[in-house]
């Protein structure tokens, strides 16, 4: 049931804090290297893909459009989009895949480019409900009163639930946050490479209980660009290219973080349930897995979601060492969000396909061919499930 797309190329910026780029440099820079990743040339490229668009909703977040971007390429392209209302940030990806598969393109350049970290100052922070407006509207209005002032508020909820029910604690996610920095130690472009250890999980400033500050992803400035082409087009790029295999969406009835019946799950169980209908590969067949981890709370959530363990058993997964280096599930072997650096999922899905290319060095899961990923908190989410013959 594999799609008729594969992913050819992938290029990230050089990414950092405070780097004081433009978001077009790490953007162009990021466009360079999947293009030759990909072995294509910009006129090779007939479409273009974002999330969320261009925005000035929270300093730094979403500064590029798909037109400038165009522009400042030189690209020809005749098939566009910008989602910010779509599967999270897996929407670009998702309608690119579906752009090629129909004929609108044949290779479709898809970015996530941001300055959240140089455009933070004392009185502007990103990721803030209402930073850059006057007026909050809709469920912000009645949260941001409260004092939940961000999504670590929210996913800090969700962590008090769900360690209520299941009888998880800060160690379980401690497990999460030193795990993924075991690996980010053998990335190069991880933007936190120094050792975490349990003791300095723990003894971490809280930010929104129970999580800590090493429970929460880091702001960044970089871009990261993943091409989509159709799969007869694929053949000839430079790379095997890596299959579609099967995507999935999720967007919850309530369309909020506080109203959803079960806060021990998200948008994402409903995201990958969609996803395995579509296909015969099963979880067993996975190699390694990438998981949204804007905060680590995220990570058991997306494992049962995928099914590699049951409702509420995450914990005892964690504990038993199978997502950490060495484990059979590894996930985000790149260091992750936590320790790699907030590219709104982007990023994951570029350390899954430099896992498939077996391009990965010391963190490399050996003979991986087939990866999932999963983007998304909260109650929207996409998933999508690649593989290379």
């Amino acid at each position: 049931m594999t799609l008729n797309a594969a992913i050819t190329g992938v290029g990230m910026s050089d990414i950092g804090r405070k780097t004081g780029r433009p978001a077009m440099a790490h953007l162009a820079e990021a466009a360079k290297r999947a293009l030759e990743c990909a072995g294509l040339t910009k006129d090779d490229i007939d479409g273009i893909s974002t999330y969320p668009g261009k925005a000035d909703n929270s300093p730094g977040m979403s500064p590029l459009g798909t037109g400038e971007v165009r522009n400042a390429l030189g690209l020809k392209t005749r098939w566009h989009s910008a989602v910010p209302d779509g599967p999270s940030q897996m929407a670009p990806l998702m309608v690119a895949a579906m752009a090629v598969a129909t004929g609108q393109a044949r290779h479709v350049l898809c970015f996530r480019a941001l300055t959240e970290s140089s455009s933070q100052t004392a009185g502007q922070r990103a990721s803030i409900p209402g930073a850059g407006r006057a007026r909050l509207g809709g469920w912000y209005s009645y949260l941001v009163p409260a004092n939940a002032m961000s999504a670590s508020n929210w996913a800090g909820w969700m962590a008090t639930r769900y360690f209520h029910e299941f009888g998880m604690t800060r160690e379980h996610l401690g497990l999460v946050a030193t795990g993924q920095r075991a690996f980010a130690q053998h990335n190069p472009s991880a933007v936190m490479q120094a050792p975490l250890t349990m003791e300095d999980y723990l003894g971490a400033r809280m930010i929104s209980s129970p999580l800590g500050l090493f429970d929460c992803d880091v702001p960044i400035d970089g871009a990261c660009v993943i091409i989509v082409s159709a799969a007869d087009a694929a053949r000839d790029c430079a790379r095997a290219p890596l299959a579609i295999e099967a995507m999935g969406a999720a967007l919850d009835s309530q369309e909020t973080w506080d109203q959803r019946a079960d806060l021990t799950t998200m948008g994402a169980h409903d995201a990958a349930a969609d996803m395995w209908k579509r296909t015969d590969i099963k979880p067993a067949d996975v190699d390694m897995l990438a998981l949204y981890d804007g905060f680590s709370i995220f990570v058991p959530y997306w494992l049962e979601a995928f099914g590699f363990c049951g409702h509420g058993e995450a914990k005892d997964f964690i504990a038993d060492g199978h997502i950490g280096p060495g484990g059979r599930f590894p996930v985000n072997t790149g260091g992750g969000q936590l320790s790699g650096g907030r590219l709104h999922g982007f990023g994951l899905l570029h350390e899954a396909c430099t896992q498939l290319w077996g391009q990965g060095g010391g963190r490399q899961v050996a003979g991986a061919k087939t990866a999932v990923c999963g983007m998304g908190g909260g109650f929207i989410a996409g998933s999508m499930l690649i593989r290379r013959d």
